[in-house]
């Protein structure tokens, strides 16, 4: 093997020959390469031959730039059969060199020693004091080649490779994984803060929340008040619990309704978010404030009017509150708390709660009184579902935006949702319809509680994001929220 006479031909090809746009993959980091292999090989004590053959993949494991970036490693493959037996390199150590440039390609595949050393070799840089500068050449060279457009995009792509990333070594990893991770500290909090800005209602959207809330607690109220209190009807949840302690103690309802909502508002801080809290609390309170202005008095005394009707005002008054980014009812966030304790569902847990109320309601005042509140609660419930988001729980959410690796970061990191990705085009517009880009489509669902967050989440990364959503009639598997009952 004459490896410096295959060094003295090449190398000048990629110094001379490479397109300047490539910024990162050029002769300078293949001599990079080329040091750092034959660095780690000494360090893991292989043989001299093992050398030679390490450090000629190293020399052309990017020889395939020279005639096109996609599939470079088996064109550098084509080159090497072609060039290295001139050179006295036999077929077996031909096609040995040919294994480890291979193992090179993304995501690194290494299926013996050396090619571990070359992986790790390739991307020596990712735990040096360098990684800066380097980044910076593979950014330019990015950008130009359309992959990246933003900074922001770059160190989101940084992010993501790095969190994936592993040397293969035990010398890589005693000298470089302390300061990858370093790096990808650094990295994770830049793009941290670079999401850090959250959504901030205008005046008129606070002032238009409010006036909706206001009317929500007063639609609830009237539910209450002039239907399920003097009628001595019960509703499921919170609200149902706090008609039980009314009915039977004589408390006041408003009262007895923030009492038991407030440790659950509480908890609702820390589980779902101090905006949702506030709002709840706010909700309660505005709920409370109904209760005592509004008289008792029954509009009616047929118990099927009273369930239909009773429930239906209750579940709009909520619903309404709902699409404000409320809640009237804090059983959910007691669900969620419940189900890390237990081994029940979400839905299970609503279900058990409410089955002990109208149980008790049962006792208390009657089967036919419990009866018709299970109705009521169920024409509640529909009518939450139609009023937030139509007669279905689950949505699904299709976003399409030149922003996609941005978008799908928050979707996945913050909202906590899986996604899924297709191939498209966007653009075809009036006037410009031959103006078109490439673009990741994203889909993902949500429940009808976190649509406005999504919604936040989408707009605060790029305000001109084409977002649409659809019912979808049933939904199982995957990263998804489980439907809740009101």
């Amino acid at each position: 093997m004459q490896y410096q006479l295959v060094y003295n031909f090449l190398m000048p090809k990629l110094e001379e020959e490479l397109p300047e746009y490539y910024t990162y993959h050029n002769a300078a980091h293949t001599k990079s390469v080329i040091a750092a292999a034959e660095y780690l090989g000494t360090l893991e004590k292989i043989s001299d031959e093992e050398m030679q053959l390490l450090k000629t993949a190293a020399l052309f494991h990017d020889a395939g730039f020279l005639q096109q970036a996609e599939g470079h490693e088996e064109i550098s493959c084509i080159w090497a059969r072609e060039y290295l037996p001139k050179y006295g390199y036999s077929d077996t150590q031909i096609e040995e060199i040919c294994r480890i440039i291979m193992a090179t390609r993304l995501p690194q595949t290494p299926v013996d020693h050396l090619g571990q050393i070359l992986c790790d070799a390739d991307l020596f840089y990712i735990g040096k004091e360098g990684y800066a500068a380097n980044a910076e050449k593979l950014f330019q060279e990015f950008k130009h080649r359309g992959f990246v457009k933003t900074e922001a995009e770059w160190q989101l792509m940084q992010v993501e490779f790095l969190s994936g990333h592993k040397f293969f070594t035990s010398s890589a990893i005693a000298e470089l994984e302390t300061a990858k991770q370093q790096i990808l500290k650094e990295l994770t909090s830049g793009v941290e803060k670079s999401f850090s800005t959250h959504h901030e209602s205008s005046p008129a959207q606070m002032l238009q929340d409010l006036l909706l809330a206001i009317i929500g607690v007063t639609i609830a109220a009237v539910a209450l008040k002039l239907f399920l209190v003097p009628n001595h009807f019960f509703d499921g949840g919170v609200t149902g619990i706090s008609l039980l302690v009314h009915e039977v103690y004589g408390f006041n309802l408003g009262l007895v309704i923030l009492v038991l909502n407030l440790p659950l508002i509480i908890v609702s801080h820390f589980t779902i978010g101090k905006r949702f809290a506030l709002r709840t609390l706010l909700s309660v309170i505005l709920l409370g404030v109904a209760l005592l202005l509004i008289p008792n008095y029954a509009m009616t005394a047929d118990k099927l009017l009273i369930s239909i009707f009773g429930g239906a005002f209750l579940g709009i008054g909520v619903g309404l509150i709902m699409r404000t980014g409320a809640a009237l009812d804090g059983i959910e966030v007691l669900a969620v708390y419940t189900l890390k304790r237990t081994s029940f569902t979400i839905t299970e847990i609503i279900l058990g709660i409410n089955i002990i109320i109208f149980t008790i309601a049962g006792f208390r005042f009657g089967i036919e009184t419990a009866l018709y509140s299970i109705l009521t609660y169920f024409t509640a419930t529909r009518c939450i579902d139609y009023v937030v988001e139509g007669l279905q729980a689950y949505t699904g959410v299709t976003i399409v935006s030149g922003k996609s690796e941005a978008i799908k970061y928050q979707l996945v990191n913050k909202l906590g949702r899986g996604i899924t990705v297709y191939k498209g085009e966007r653009g075809f517009l009036p006037g410009k319809y031959d103006v078109s880009a490439e673009c990741d489509i994203i889909f993902t669902v949500i429940t009808r509680l976190e649509l406005r967050k999504l919604k936040n989440l989408v707009y605060d990364v790029d305000p001109k994001a084409f977002v649409f959503a659809n019912t979808i009639k049933e939904a199982s598997g995957g990263i998804i929220k489980r439907r809740h009952s009101h």
